[in-house]
């Protein structure tokens, strides 16, 4: 892998060399000479880029702020020069002598533009509160995957213990919390130039070429296709261009951590151009497996993306892209981070269990990253797919289409009961998904006072199993699934490779028809309404068969392996369509202020549960198989405002209250080891998010963002009990008023940058240091509230500092997690409820070196 990167990068290097080289050997006709300076001091800009526009040919300037320039063009044609610190120029050359000015960056904020409504808009006069993460600051904060995007953005959460096994959720709501059910839809919209991703494992991916990311927070579901109850993720990636350009960076860090990224860029002809772009990522394991004597957790990440861009006239453009991002680590382990002692009888507590087995943790605490698991880990995931989209300029908008076709394919093994012992030896859940989507949409200004968006939307998913899910105990089994004296417990072999294969396959259709309008109604008030008719289908088949342990048993012995697996079988076909909307008030007094009010309903779509369902009385519970739609009822106002042409401060408050939950809960039946879907009756989440930044002159930037977020469920009278209950008078409790799991009552990020004009090793530029802290009172990691899977309040600051020279050249160290906090993700309890929990360790101080050039 390490030397697949390097070469890459080094080809890379080589064939953007050549080609400059080769663009260098024209017929010379022309000198171009020309002085580039301040604005505002006339002094010379030393090390200022020029070049050609669409050529490769370009000068930086001298210690007199003079470039040179040798062509065999014809005047006259345009210059670009740019220069660290100053606004990009382009400018018209029709001498052979010039001199240009640049004006220094604006001590005012620049403007976010962004595309969520569909149009280019600026994001502080849009009614949605919305963060916006340029791709350039995630890169310069080693945040290339969602998980590390998170820290700049505490509304956001992801937990997860696998890339399958993915939760993201924005204000605490989205997805189930814990272990995935492939039967159910996120209530996040992540979306990838306008291609909606279906399965959570592709947050788990590097991005590849991000330009902006824009997180919108609240239902959004009349301006996506795809239902998106919580919010959305939307992603745009660097375009093509007409105008030749190059990136290559490369990172080196501990833990053997080496990251390379290139793309290029440039036209195919006068209609075609084209980019291409790669990742590729690897680190040592963070973790040791004391069994196998092997590291684990490790990073083996590579992607590849490939656009193309068409222009038939000046009102078309066509777009088709391809990609495969492909994940090969080895993991995901947990270490166990904690016991519970159970309602259970004392010889059914798990320290009793092992001791009577004769086995020791080989650790005394998580944060030692030693493991000991019997099963080799693995967790293979690779995601990719094609698009097109075609934009075509009709009257005073835009009409969009947009085809998508993307696969899944997840290949796991995991040791799933967090020890070395045989107890639940193998958990492969191999799984393929592919999806097909397709989204018509038409954007534009009807009226002087009248613009908006009307589209409808399609979605095929087929998600099976590849071939099989395969659940298998071992020899220890037997132990742990004790619930009497009964000698006949240990007969030899009763356990031995006892497992279930399950075949499931589930066949989802959501069709949407989906339309927001903008209404300037009188003098600085919008309305704003919108409105959406959502179908969806699912189709499923589930069996699944045991097989292995002892054969031709007694009917006693045939009962206790009954109790721990069991043959189950359904199908379903499970359909539902709903109107939702929304309606917003705005009021735009002056440039300077947005405010706004929102109430919206939405609908969550329906679920199927294929993760084996609980059992009564030796029979499957079937009602079960069903989850019901979640209704979501959003109430927000916020307001935007722009203090100083340097500043800006937003403020929001909401208000969401859901009927029939949809949440993940954990049973002690081991035969349902991933938990099943539930419906809470009634929850709510209500909240306040501050945000805003600040600009001082043009050596000074500050951030911040806080977030209060308040959980509860409001009614959930039969939820499952908590873990150090398992085994009391009941199965099932009233935890009606308490937490919802993942949600910390307070989060926010905190950062800032300062840079200074500089030379470095003869080149022209900025100095820079940045540093952004992330932080999160405690929160809960348990369905059902537990006293003990509570994680403590965490807070994390990453560093970096460098130079930046105006030819295009960063140089910088990093630093994460400088001051090697120890902390946990996610806790998790072990199938069967026998009162170990493993924790997700979050990483390390990391740190390393990034060399970028940018042309």
């Amino acid at each position: 892998m390490k030397f697949i990167i390097k070469s890459i990068f080094s080809i890379g290097l080589l064939l953007y060399s050549s080609n400059l080289l080769a663009q260098d050997r024209t017929t010379i006709n022309a000198l171009i000479t020309g002085t580039i300076i301040d604005s505002e001091s006339s002094e010379p800009l030393i090390g200022a880029a020029v070049t050609i526009k669409g050529t490769t040919n370009g000068d930086l300037t001298d210690e007199n702020g003079q470039f040179f320039l040798k062509t065999g063009q014809k005047l006259p044609f345009t210059l670009i020069v740019t220069y660290v610190g100053y606004v990009r120029k382009e400018v018209l050359v029709s001498d052979e002598k010039v001199t240009i000015k640049l004006d220094p960056t604006s001590r005012s904020l620049e403007d976010v533009v962004i595309s969520s409504r569909r149009r280019q808009e600026v994001s502080q006069e849009v009614p949605i509160p919305i963060s916006v993460i340029r791709g350039a600051k995630a890169d310069d904060a080693g945040a290339f995957n969602v998980n590390r995007l998170k820290e700049l953005i505490p509304t956001v959460h992801l937990y997860s213990s696998n890339a399958r096994n993915t939760t993201l959720n924005i204000r605490g709501l989205g997805s189930t919390f814990g272990l995935t059910n492939d039967g159910i839809d996120p209530g996040v919209g992540f979306y990838v130039d306008g291609v909606y991703y279906a399965r959570p494992a592709a947050t788990a991916l590097d991005f590849v070429d991000i330009e902006q990311v824009e997180v919108l927070r609240g239902p959004q579901g009349t301006l996506f296709g795809k239902n998106t109850t919580a919010g959305a993720f939307n992603i745009t990636t660097r375009a093509a261009s007409f105008n030749p350009g190059a990136s290559f960076e490369l990172s080196y860090g501990n833990y053997g951590y080496v990251q390379a990224k290139a793309s290029v860029t440039g036209p195919l002809s006068k209609k075609l151009a084209a980019r291409v772009s790669f990742t590729g990522t690897q680190r040592n394991g963070l973790f040791f497996n004391q069994h196998t004597q092997l590291p684990i957790n490790d990073i083996n990440n590579i992607g590849v993306r490939g656009q193309i861009l068409y222009t038939p006239s000046d009102r078309v453009k066509i777009t088709l892209i391809g990609d495969v991002s492909d994940q090969k680590p080895t993991g995901y382990g947990w270490p166990v981070a904690g016991v519970v002692t159970t309602k259970r009888a004392a010889f059914r507590q798990f320290n009793a269990i092992i001791a009577d087995l004769n086995y020791t943790l080989p650790y005394k605490s998580a944060f030692e990253r030693i493991i000991d698991l019997d099963t080799p880990s693995k967790a293979d995931n690779q995601l990719g797919g094609v698009s097109a989209n075609a934009d075509i300029k009709i009257g005073n908008g835009t009409l969009t289409a947009t085809t998508a076709w993307r696969y899944w394919k997840w290949v796991p093994l995991n040791d799933r009961d967090y020890i070395g012992l045989p107890v639940f030896t193998v958990s492969a859940g191999n799984s393929y998904h592919d999806q097909w989507s397709q989204e018509i949409r038409y954007s534009g200004r009807i009226t002087p006072k009248l613009s908006g968006v009307v589209g409808v939307f399609g979605l095929w998913q087929d998600l099976t199993t590849d071939p099989v899910h395969t659940e298998e105990a071992g020899a220890a089994q037997w132990r742990f699934a004790q619930t009497n004296s009964n000698p006949l417990w240990q007969t030899p072999g009763l356990f031995d490779n006892f497992g279930i294969r399950t075949n499931y396959g589930i066949r989802s259709t959501s069709l949407a028809v989906f339309g927001q309008a903008d209404w300037n109604i009188f003098n600085k008030f919008h309305l704003l309404p919108g409105i959406r008719y959502n179908y969806d289908k699912k189709v499923v088949h589930y069996s699944r068969q045991v097989y292995g342990g002892l054969q031709d048993v007694t009917p006693e012995l045939q009962a206790l392996k009954n109790g721990i697996y069991n043959n189950q079988k359904f199908d379903t076909d499970y359909a539902e369509g709903n109107f939702s909307g929304q309606l917003s008030l705005q009021y735009k007094p002056n440039s300077n202020i947005n405010a706004y009010a929102t109430y919206s309903i939405s609908y969550k779509p329906i679920g199927v549960n294929v993760g084996g369902l609980p059992t009564a009385n030796g029979q499957p519970m079937l009602e079960l198989a069903n989850v019901k739609p979640e209704l979501v009822n959003h109430k927000e106002v916020g307001i935007k405002t722009k203090p100083s042409a340097n500043s800006v401060l937003n403020l929001t408050f909401y208000q969401t209250d859901i009927d029939d939950y949809q949440t993940q809960v954990q049973t002690p039946d081991p035969g349902v080891n991933r938990g099943y879907l539930a419906n809470a009756d009634k929850v709510r989440v209500l909240g306040a998010e501050l945000d805003g930044n600040i600009r001082f002159g043009n050596h000074f930037s500050f951030n911040a963002a806080a977030a209060y977020t308040n959980g509860k469920y409001i009614r959930f009278e039969n939820a499952p009990v908590p873990l150090e209950e398992v085994g009391g008078a009941s199965a099932f409790k009233d935890i009606s008023g308490g937490v919802l799991p993942g949600i910390s009552k307070w989060a926010g990020s905190v950062g800032g940058e300062a840079t200074t004009r500089g030379n470095f090793l003869g080149l022209a530029g900025n100095y820079f240091g940045a540093i952004d802290v992330f932080f999160r009172s405690k929160f809960s990691s348990s369905p059902s509230p537990s006293q003990y899977l509570n994680i403590e309040g965490y807070s994390l600051t990453n560093a970096r500092a460098g130079f930046r020279a105006s030819n295009g050249i960063t140089v910088f160290v990093w630093a994460r997690n400088v001051f090697n906090k120890d902390y946990y993700e996610q806790l998790l309890a072990a199938p069967g409820s026998y009162g170990q929990y493993a924790g997700v360790v979050g990483d390390p101080r990391t740190y390393g070196v990034t060399l970028r050039y940018v042309y």
